[in-house]
């Protein structure tokens, strides 16, 4: 299916490596004119060149910290006329109601949660004067399927949802659409090493990773492109009249608890 991509600007954050740098090459594929960003300017540029390298495709990046004030609405000004933002930077650490202090809530919160609401106000209103655009925001099922051992994760990717979904349910008056796709476990670097480390220590055996994933459907995470194919999917023209929903792509995880 062609998506009708060719010649879109897209801008995705956390886009050095896993889901972003995943939804950047999909994009790329499909013929987007694409700008990578995250705060490590070497990861980014190695991520830029590589997808390159397998698309033909001239892939931008820019180091940028969206925890911290004015950056946002910075990185919008100076990305010109987009056509897709996808809010992917990110990452909140586990721990119940005791183990996670305010600073940490704080510092998480600032990325994953204020970085996706201050991209997507600045990005909004460009997109506004032109009555045209599309916002995908990377949740996690842990909004869904909620988990008090993942108390500032869960709360704030369900806060994200809801962001998303209130959002979306006025934004094509503007001509803008908002749509969030929700990964479960996915094959990122992240997610390989934890496991092997449990691997390690649950079985003696590292190498045994794999077996951790028992359980899950098809007994397997999911792949970052799995979750990439979705995005450029909602992104595109295919997928015009959908908005203030996200989609949830986590093998039936969330339903199933």
């Amino acid at each position: 299916m062609d998506l009708e991509l060719k010649g879109k600007r897209a801008l995705v954050t956390g886009g050095s490596k896993g889901i972003g740098k995943a939804c950047a090459q999909v994009l790329a594929e499909e013929g987007c004119a694409v700008t990578i960003v995250s705060r490590d300017g070497a990861a980014l540029a190695a991520a830029a060149a590589d997808i390159r390298a397998k698309t033909g495709v001239e892939v931008q990046w820019k180091a940028a910290d969206l925890s911290q004030r004015g950056v946002a609405e910075a990185l919008a000004a100076g990305a010109g006329e987009l056509d897709i933002l996808v809010n992917n930077a990110g990452a909140i650490p586990g721990g119940d109601i005791f183990k996670v202090d305010e600073d940490t809530w704080r510092r998480a919160w600032d990325l994953k949660v204020f970085g996706y609401i201050n991209l997507t106000r600045a990005v909004y209103a460009r997109m506004k004067q032109r009555k045209s655009g599309v916002i995908v925001n990377v949740l996690g099922n842990a909004g869904e399927k909620l988990n008090a051992a993942y108390i500032a994760g869960s709360t704030g990717n369900a806060g994200l949802m809801a962001f998303t979904r209130t959002l979306g349910g006025v934004s094509t008056a503007d001509g803008i659409r908002v749509v969030g796709v929700s990964p479960g476990p996915v094959a990122t670097e992240r997610l390989l090493s934890l496991t092997k480390q449990m691997a390690a220590a649950k079985l003696g055996d590292a190498s045994r990773y794999e077996e951790m994933f028992k359980g899950m459907a098809y007994d397997r995470p999911a792949t970052p492109e799995e979750i990439a194919w979705t995005v450029a999917f909602v992104a595109s023209p295919r997928s015009s009249y959908t908005s203030g929903v996200y989609f949830s792509v986590d093998g039936g995880l969330a339903a199933k608890s």
